[in-house]
């Protein structure tokens, strides 16, 4: 079994503030592991029927028995009311540290009723990231782009078809079905596929309506469950209403690489596709160190100029460009966000870089780092 030692730290991090962690992330990313991986945990599956029917008929026993232990309860909006376990247990077990898990955001379902707010530290466990590419001993970032995060995925050497349609059919009778009960199944599908197909690009709800037969209404019903789901992150646009700026259309994109090559029906990657990954790759790593889907947006003005992302410190806008290699860097995009937001560094994130180094262009300062300085820097641990 592989210990992800970056995730297994910021669970047992997690539990010296709240004795209730809530680890969500999409099916199959590696949750059930992941807490096995963990020293003494004792592990209930709400799948299972006695296991979900013993936890809601009896929850103060099952706490009981518990008690100043680890817990894991996995898939646990299989229950008909899963935050109640849970607030009893923050509320009246603090010593026992349990770990809940689930395919959503704790307030996407009706069935939670309520969110814990106080009582629990929330971990989105993402595909895979750098740190965990070195625990499961393959580091080739190619690989990691085609095959994409989630482990069984990542540890192949073969793209399977199979695999990819029985987790779409998995997501939608588990997820889907049983946490937001939808009916049409081909529209909402569809759309999931054409946002895989156009990851990185502006959304325009119209344009899906027409191509998948329903509303625009339902178009962004759908769109709001895949984002608290994780299988879309909607990156907003940055903003202070400028005449020249873009200030309603976000950015969608996926929420793994492995699914954006097999739905763009890639059968090898070209030298074109690297930079359009790595952007994805650095968005995922970027929410797995900040834990917070929010922090992150986009800029861009009507003349076509664009910032890949946009991270907001100490109310000074950070710029991030995320650039396969040196050859692709143009600073006009920066120079044209500068004119308009002075303050802030500027970061162009490289995949491949031996040490960091800076230049200025018409009194604009960048600074060229790797993705692990990156993440020091906007974590505040590094100083410039």
């Amino acid at each position: 079994m592989v210990r992800r030692e970056f995730w297994i730290s910021r669970i047992l991090s997690g539990w010296n503030r709240r004795s209730v962690i809530w680890l969500s992330g999409v099916r199959r990313v590696g949750k059930t592991f992941l807490c096995k991986s963990i020293p003494d945990v004792e592990y209930f599956d709400c799948e299972i029927p006695r296991v979900r029917r013993f936890i809601e008929e009896f929850p103060d026993d099952f706490l009981k028995e518990g008690r100043d232990k680890k817990i894991v309860i996995d898939e646990i909006h299989r229950l008909s009311n899963p935050s109640e376990i849970l607030k009893i247990a923050a509320d009246h077990f603090p010593d026992t540290k349990i770990i809940a898990t689930g395919s959503s955001t704790l307030g996407a379902s009706k069935k939670f009723r309520d969110t814990l707010v106080g009582r629990k530290i929330e971990i989105y466990l993402t595909p895979i990231i750098s740190n965990d590419m070195k625990d499961f001993k393959n580091v080739d970032i190619k690989h990691r782009f085609y095959f994409g995060g989630l482990p069984p995925f990542f540890m192949s050497n073969q793209i399977d078809e199979r695999e990819f349609q029985e987790w779409i059919d998995a997501y939608w009778s588990k997820d889907i079905m049983e946490l937001f009960r939808l009916e049409r199944r081909y529209s909402f599908i569809k759309f999931t596929e054409l946002l895989f197909t156009q990851s990185g690009q502006l959304f325009e709800a119209t344009k899906f309506s027409r191509l998948c037969e329903v509303s625009r209404t339902t178009i962004l019903n759908y769109l709001a469950i895949l984002e608290n789901t994780y299988i879309v992150h909607i990156i907003r646009p940055y903003t202070t209403r400028k005449a020249r700026e873009i200030v309603a259309a976000p950015k969608v994109y996926a929420f793994d690489t492995g699914f954006v090559c097999y739905y763009k029906g890639w059968k090898e990657l070209r030298n074109d596709d690297f930079g359009y990954l790595w952007e994805h790759f650095v968005l995922n790593e970027l929410y797995a160190h900040l834990q917070n889907r929010r922090a992150i947006f986009y800029w861009r003005d009507k003349q076509g100029h664009e910032i890949d992302f946009i991270f907001m410190k100490k109310k000074e806008p950070i710029v991030i460009e995320c650039k396969w290699s040196l050859n692709e860097f143009n600073p006009k995009n920066i120079i044209s966000f500068r004119k308009i937001y002075p303050e802030g560094d500027n970061y162009i994130v490289l995949y491949k870089l031996e040490r960091n180094f800076k230049i200025e262009k018409e009194n604009i300062k960048i600074e060229f780092l790797n993705l692990e300085e990156l993440i020091k820097r906007i974590k505040g641990n590094s100083v410039s």
